[in-house]
């Protein structure tokens, strides 16, 4: 089951109001510059919100001013606003931001704060499927067993991490659980002093960290609880006749390929780039605990063009297990996944500044209404 249905934003950088269907296997493309990387940072923030540090995210990109929307379009009678939000088959929420109201001289006052909130049951919303709303400072049940959970909230913090109490509010907190599970993997490093190259101590590792500096522990854990043939065939398939090693001789374990031909096998510091951000994405992948959503941001990179049709039929296969985002801009990976099959391929464009979804159709621009 998927565990987004849908991504919207509205009002975040060249996202002035877009739609995002997912499907369990989701490719994002596009031209540089129409906003694939702000779709992919916008879905980053609503995991902010459940960590507790959404306003801190937002002021690292340089505040509200910043991130908003400010294309010609804007009016100036339009409240300066930004709103994110997500359907899922079982929960949905949005969150909305805007300036601090404060009246008093602050040095802070450009600072975002977080005005409402809502939680609700389903996909598409509906004020009767309306389970928690946040208005200012106080957070409150709806419904026939309508109540406050919270009256004092502070303008920075949100309802996912301010109200905790699995009792009182276990929606919140199955909601908050939920996206924190997600897995992003965007910085896979690979340069010469990538913690990657390094023996990594041997504790189990269920699913490799984002710079992959527990890469040697990650490939033992698959291959003592997870899928090792599986594995070393997906290594076969992108390195004909290679094999996946790892030295549990010493607590601390080491990565190495074996290749034909070589009398001994390759370190970790001794592979490529290319073929060390492959074994980083093969161990990602094929985690024994796979996230309800995983997303990839331009995994391509760095990679040979024979290792994008390999690349493709790994993503496909992870996508029968759980749901996949993919922001690409590979022309051959993109055309790899296409003919594999069932893949949800959105092609984003520019309109005057904003990002389009031009082959979406009034209906499906429909299936989203914010709270």
């Amino acid at each position: 089951m998927n565990a987004i249905t849908h991504l919207a934003v509205s009002g975040y950088r060249s996202l002035r109001q877009l739609t995002v269907p997912l499907g369990p296997l989701t490719l994002v493309c596009g031209a540089n510059g129409c906003g694939k990387s702000n779709l992919y940072r916008s879905l980053g923030l609503i995991m902010a919100a459940a960590r507790g540090d959404l306003v801190a995210s937002l002021a690292a990109e340089g505040g509200l001013a910043a991130a908003m929307w400010a294309g010609p379009e804007q009016s100036a009678r339009e409240p300066a606003r930004l709103r994110l939000g997500f359907a899922g088959p079982l929960l949905s929420y949005a969150v909305e931001l805007g300036y601090r109201a404060d009246d008093q001289q602050s040095a802070f006052l450009l600072d975002p704060e977080i005005k409402r909130e809502w939680i609700w049951a389903g996909g598409p919303f509906h004020p009767r499927s309306l389970l928690v709303q946040r208005s200012g400072a106080v957070v409150e049940r709806c419904g026939d067993n309508s109540q406050r959970l919270a009256v004092d909230i502070a303008p920075q913090e949100s309802v996912l991490t301010a109200v905790s109490d699995p009792l009182e509010a276990p929606e919140i907190v199955r909601l908050r659980r939920l996206i924190l599970s997600w897995r992003f993997y965007d910085n896979l490093r690979t340069d010469r002093q990538a913690p990657a190259r390094l023996p990594g101590i041997a504790t189990r590792t269920l699913a490799v960290a984002d710079d992959g500096a527990d890469l040697a522990a990650a490939v033992q854990t698959i291959v003592e609880i997870g899928d090792p043939e599986g594995l070393q065939a997906a290594v076969a398939d992108a390195f004909p006749g290679c094999r996946l090693e790892v030295d549990t001789r010493e607590p601390i374990f080491r990565l190495r390929l074996r290749q034909p031909g070589l009398l001994r096998p390759l370190d970790a510091a001794e592979l490529s780039d290319g073929t060390l951000r492959y074994l980083l994405l093969l161990a990602a992948l094929f985690s024994p605990r796979l996230p309800p959503l995983l997303v990839l941001n331009e995994p391509e990179t760095s990679l040979h063009p024979d290792l994008l049709a390999p690349l493709a039929r790994l993503i496909s296969a992870a996508s029968e297990r759980t749901q996949l985002w993919l922001v690409a801009h590979s022309g051959t990976l993109i055309s790899e996944l296409m003919a594999l099959g069932d893949c949800n391929v959105v092609q984003l464009e520019k309109d005057q500044g904003a990002t389009t979804l031009p082959s979406q159709s009034v209906l499906e621009r429909a299936a989203w209404r914010w709270p």
